[in-house]
């Protein structure tokens, strides 16, 4: 079976590949257990690189990855990798308990078959046993995961041709919840019970997860992101692409940049995730959430938190997976703290070096 959720204890890079960048990080723990930020770089990508998960441009991306290992100044090889939702059919089962490894693997490969629309021979099958079931005493909750094999070996021919050694492939939104857990567990109560809905702002697209008790109540994917604030620079101001995508990041931008582009631009942001809650209330029985968790690239944009808090009425803040964690003396804190929210997957993946 693939490696979709193999563990690792040995060091362990987290790398999260997205459409406009490559972000690395590595954690470790100190003597007393806790979790350390051992180093953590952003490398960007051009546009068209990689659309809709696929890597349009594999020596490019390829070659990103080797400056952002370059840059972190890791001596790590072994790297965690993670596909796109879209790429990976997951499907939970019950199964009787009290199984062996190897026979869950003969009954989870003939359940399988039912779910994968594909041959077996064509994909990349792993399984985890999440728990005992709670609809049914005695059995086990299975999560099945599958990939087409050619998914799976992009990722890993990636991380080869940089000079790394794939260990797991993962997938995003898994990733951003295991990083996103860590913060829930900060909230009142330790987060139990709470409806926290949780946006990744990408540059394309806006990925929804609604978790309870570490449960996804519901998942949505929007294509609305960051590159839309790009473009309406490029509108505005007659820039090139690029131009625009630097002085965005720098700051280096004209007087009436704030009120007319960036205002409107985190207007019609807010109101796309204040719709996206809306589709949870109508679809599931909720009809609030308990906090709104920010996330991504352009979750730090000024006044985004204020008008979704307007818009919708929940609470609402931008989150750093770093959140108390020690840093490393390697790692740039100013330039950390600035660029924390685009590290969430790329946080989570690197934690899967602790999950024995």
């Amino acid at each position: 079976m693939g490696s979709l959720f193999s563990r690792q204890s040995a060091p362990l890079l987290g790398v999260d590949i997205s459409s406009s960048s490559v972000k690395l990080v590595e954690l470790g723990r100190d003597k007393g257990g806790a979790l350390v930020l051992e180093c953590c770089a952003i490398e960007q990508l051009e546009r068209g690189w990689i659309t809709d998960g696929n890597i349009e441009k594999f020596d490019e991306v390829a070659e990103a990855l080797r400056r952002v290992v370059k840059k972190s100044g890791t001596k790590t090889k072994n790297v965690a990798l993670a596909l796109p939702s879209s790429a990976v059919i997951t499907k939970r089962i019950t199964l009787p308990g009290g199984m062996s490894e190897q026979e869950l693997e003969v009954q989870v490969e003939s359940q399988a078959n039912q779910y994968i629309p594909f041959s077996l021979d064509e994909v990349s099958l792993d399984f985890c046993v999440v728990g005992p079931s709670k609809s049914a005493p005695g059995d086990v909750d299975v999560l099945i995961a599958a990939s087409r094999k050619e998914k799976v070996q992009d990722r890993q021919g990636l991380a080869e041709a940089a000079g790394l050694k794939p260990v797991v492939v993962d997938i995003e939104s898994h990733a951003a919840r295991l990083a996103a857990g860590r913060l829930i567990e900060g909230l009142p109560n330790r987060g139990a019970d709470a409806v926290v809905a949780l946006f990744e702002v990408g540059a394309m697209t806006t990925s929804m997860q609604v978790i309870r008790n570490d449960d996804v109540l519901y998942e949505r994917d929007q294509a609305f992101g960051g590159a839309q604030l790009t473009q309406l620079i490029v509108r505005q101001y007659g820039f090139s692409q690029e131009e625009a995508e630097g002085k965005k990041r720098n700051g280096d931008l004209p007087e009436d940049y704030q009120s007319a582009v960036l205002r409107p631009f985190v207007d019609s942001l807010s109101q796309e995730i204040s719709r996206a809650l809306q589709f949870f209330f109508t679809s599931t029985p909720y009809n609030r959430v308990d906090h709104i968790m920010l996330a991504g690239g352009s979750a730090p944009l000024p006044g985004l938190t204020e008008s979704v808090i307007q818009n919708t009425g929940f609470a609402c803040s931008v989150i750093n997976p770093f959140d108390g964690m020690e840093v490393g003396g390697g790692v740039r804190l100013k330039k950390m703290v600035r660029e924390a929210p685009s590290y969430l997957t790329s946080c989570g993946l690197a934690m899967r070096r602790f999950l024995q």
